[in-house]
């Protein structure tokens, strides 16, 4: 990453002091608060944790507070300060089977064992502006909710992949014994494991993993129509093992989204056809997000099915080195730092081939 060079001290500060007042605006308005944020701007609060790699909604809504609402930025302060913190331990991989379901669709089977459950979504809203919300709508401090104790406060279903694996339907098995590579521990290689690949893509950039799943779809990627097999979003209990219990403890619970994309696959071996997977699970509600990632995913998977790669969404140099929006947006960023030697430079290459053009 690249950071800024030292300038003049006075001009930096006072570029701080202007920075401040127009984060701030017209002081005739009400300040927005942390906690506005994090409950009326959840999307956005969302994917800079995913983004941020740190599952946090204060400190997510307090980045995005800072950086204005740039949430590449937002998503950089969050990485940086996700350094500064001890490792504790490791957890317990999470099993979604055990998912409180908010939402849960495919786009594959119709009669879902457990039902199909739309959840909080925009895919049923007209895209129209609704401006009742420009009115300002304040909840009376009298006003108490009440939870309804005859409606289900958790809703459980079976993984598709589950039901599917059963049914002998896919065409590899996961493989489930290999240890998963951190790519936060030591530096990820080319080619990289699938586990390593899938944490890359798990705090990638939510528009670069979209314009590379669209490629893939319009031809430049793997052949064959992708499923929706499964979306999933809701709350995922969370378990850290105690060596001195024995046994493993639950320390809490996090919101994450999980999408499988199903594709036809026909082996070159002669073994029986069927579908694989493309996995995405990211934090919080960040459903285009995890469906982009299992399309990625599906992409990369094509050397070792022995599937021709010759696009960049099965490239995986091209993919794994980025996707990463913090280090894209500081190699971008830099040129804004002086490169008036770099440019001397160039314009001396420039005159002296105009010379010899002229001789």
């Amino acid at each position: 990453m690249y950071v800024a060079v030292k300038g003049g001290e006075k001009a930096i500060a006072n570029a701080h002091r202007f920075l401040s007042e127009k984060r701030r605006g017209d002081t005739r308005v009400p300040e927005l608060e942390v906690r506005q944020i994090q409950e009326q701007l959840g999307l956005a609060v969302d994917r800079v944790m995913a983004e941020g790699a740190l599952y946090d909604r204060a400190l997510a809504a307090l980045a995005v507070k800072q950086a204005q609402g740039d949430l590449v930025e937002a998503a950089f302060l969050l990485r940086v300060y996700r350094t500064t913190l001890p490792r504790l331990g490791v957890s317990e991989p999470l099993d979604t089977r055990n998912m409180r379901l908010l939402r849960r669709i495919s786009s594959a089977f119709k009669d879902l064992p457990g039902g199909q459950i739309l959840g909080p979504t925009y895919d049923y809203t007209h895209r129209l502006l609704d401006f009742a919300l420009l009115e300002s709508k304040t909840v009376p401090e009298n006003v108490v909710y009440l939870v309804d104790k005859t409606q289900p406060q958790s809703l459980h279903a079976p993984r598709v992949t589950d039901i599917f694996a059963a049914s002998h339907l896919l065409a590899e098995p996961m493989n489930t014994t290999q240890a998963p590579h951190d790519i936060t521990l030591s530096p990820m290689e080319i080619p990289a494991p699938r586990s390593a690949r899938l944490q890359n893509l798990a705090r990638a950039d939510e528009g670069f993993l979209v314009g590379c799943a669209y490629s893939a779809q319009r031809g430049f990627g793997f052949r064959g129509h992708p499923f929706v097999g499964e979306i999933r979003m809701g709350s995922v209990p969370l378990e850290i093992h105690v060596p001195e219990l024995g046994f493993s403890v639950r320390v809490g619970s996090m919101c994450v989204t999980e999408c499988v994309m199903l594709s036809r696959f026909e082996p070159t071996d002669g073994s029986p056809a069927g579908f694989v997977q493309g996995f995405g699970l990211v934090f919080g509600n960040n459903e285009r997000k995890a469906m982009a990632m299992a399309l990625v995913d599906r992409a990369l998977r094509s050397a070792e099915l022995g599937e021709e790669v010759r696009y960049p969404a099965q490239d995986q140099e091209f993919i794994l080195r980025h996707s990463d929006n913090v280090e894209a947006s500081g190699f971008v960023q830099h040129l804004k730092l002086p490169h008036y030697v770099d440019f001397q430079a160039e314009l001396c290459h420039v005159r002296s081939s105009e010379e010899r053009q002229k001789s």
